[in-house]
């Protein structure tokens, strides 16, 4: 650790530097997909709920695998099994790439990859999640968390930004080959990754189902982590499931291309970034919790004043402000989960905190049918005031979220 120190201290750990260059090469693939799929879409049907199935497929296995995904990296080498999910993801992402190019293309097709790629992702998140911790312990986990927050908002402008340059000059065929080189670069960095601390894998003879009711029991137990799963179920519901509205809003309500369209979709990774710098730069924190819950709140009257607006000028910075809450929200969800969580079921309670981003297609489905009966800016404007509301509410009925974190003895005592 003495090559770095203050805001890029866990960068002095090799392997979290592999595995966050990992994470971002990967996440920006999966973000770039997001743009290139819902404006593929939106040309292929004109629809706004077909738009919003988009982050329906994106984020459904999510909901169904999340949990299983948990239970996963309590059971098997993580590093084997990120290298697993990345092979289909660079498989489905090249057959995308081919149909794209034979023009044969369908709306079904993008679904299905959209679903394949995020299938893959739901099953490795709580490996990738947990590994920091193997990497680098109790004491530097808030710091690699928030650069790891920071990693995946970069990719969050990259992404969307690189998208719509693309569709603009190359049109989404060629969008989805460097998806697919992104994906295929990410996996050859993972090859070098070696673990100085390996995992406690469970060993007790219980049934996958024991172990996922487990995760469940765990959770319910500790009020904080309680608190995590229920923000995070409002988040994922009424908050993140705008990202593909942004091409509906870019197109029929400010009436700009894809390439401002890309723009704006970054924008939120524009606020996340600097966001993450600033907690990255933060010395010791240790009210987890407030910053978690300020930054939902933060996050939700971003998205309202983006409802409102109906100019560029104005929707920009909106979205750059909801991206500094999300970096709050996204970067102590993590670290907060495992600080507390006992080593011997981390995985499984970031299995549950899975389950609940899981929440995220149900909520896309909800604001497609809103945005068909009421428009996407008053469907966006509803969700905004009901999320706040959400979230305010949990706070005031599990309040030692906002309390002192207080780390897992244990943890704290191997590393």
């Amino acid at each position: 650790m003495r090559r770095f120190g203050g805001t890029f201290r866990a960068f002095g750990e090799r392997g979290y530097l592999l595995l966050w260059s990992t994470n971002c090469l990967s996440d920006t693939a999966r973000w770039m997909q997001m743009t290139l799929v819902a404006w593929l879409v939106l040309e292929l049907t004109d629809s706004s709920w077909s738009v919003a199935l988009v982050g329906f497929f994106f984020f459904l296995p999510t909901l169904v695998l999340g949990l299983g995904g948990g239970v996963l990296a309590d059971r098997v080498d993580r590093r084997l099994l990120l290298i697993a999910t990345l092979s289909v993801n660079i498989a489905a992402s090249l057959g995308f790439t081919a149909l794209l190019a034979m023009g044969a293309v369908r709306v079904w097709e993008a679904y299905l990859t959209i679903l394949i790629n995020g299938a893959a992702w739901a099953i490795g998140f709580p490996s990738r999640r947990a590994l920091i911790f193997d990497l680098l312990g109790a004491q530097v986990v808030t710091n690699a968390m928030a650069l790891d927050t920071l990693g995946m908002n970069i990719s969050r402008v990259l992404g969307p930004g690189m998208g719509g340059a693309l569709i603009s000059l190359t049109g989404v065929s060629g969008g989805y080959a460097a998806v697919t080189l992104f994906y295929a670069s990410a996996f050859i960095l993972l090859f070098p990754l070696k673990i100085k601390r390996p995992q406690r894998r469970e060993c007790r003879n219980d049934s996958f189902l024991c172990s996922l009711l487990e995760g469940f029991r765990y959770i319910h137990r500790i009020p904080t982590l309680l608190a995590v799963v229920w923000i995070t179920v409002a988040m994922n519901l009424l908050l993140f499931p705008y990202m593909p509205m942004v091409s509906v809003i870019a197109r029929d309500v400010l009436h700009v291309g894809p390439t401002l369209m890309g723009l704006l979709q970054a924008a939120q990774g524009f606020g996340a970034v600097f966001g993450s710098i600033l907690i990255a730069s933060a010395g010791s924190i240790v009210y987890h919790g407030r910053i978690f819950v300020a930054g939902a709140l933060v996050s939700f009257i971003g998205l309202g004043a983006f409802s409102l607006s109906g100019f560029f000028a104005v929707s920009f910075p909106s979205l750059l402000f909801l991206g500094l809450g999300s970096a709050g929200f996204s970067t102590m969800q993590a670290a907060t989960v495992l600080l507390v969580a006992k080593e011997e079921m981390r995985g499984r309670s970031l299995g549950v905190v899975s389950l609940a981003i899981g929440a995220g297609p149900l909520g896309s489905l909800a604001l497609g049918a809103a945005s068909d009966a009421l428009g996407a800016v008053s469907a966006l404007g509803m969700n905004a005031f009901l999320g706040f509301l959400a979230v305010a509410a949990i706070t005031a009925a599990l309040p030692l979220i906002a309390g002192r974190t207080e780390p897992d003895a244990e943890s704290v005592r191997l590393r």
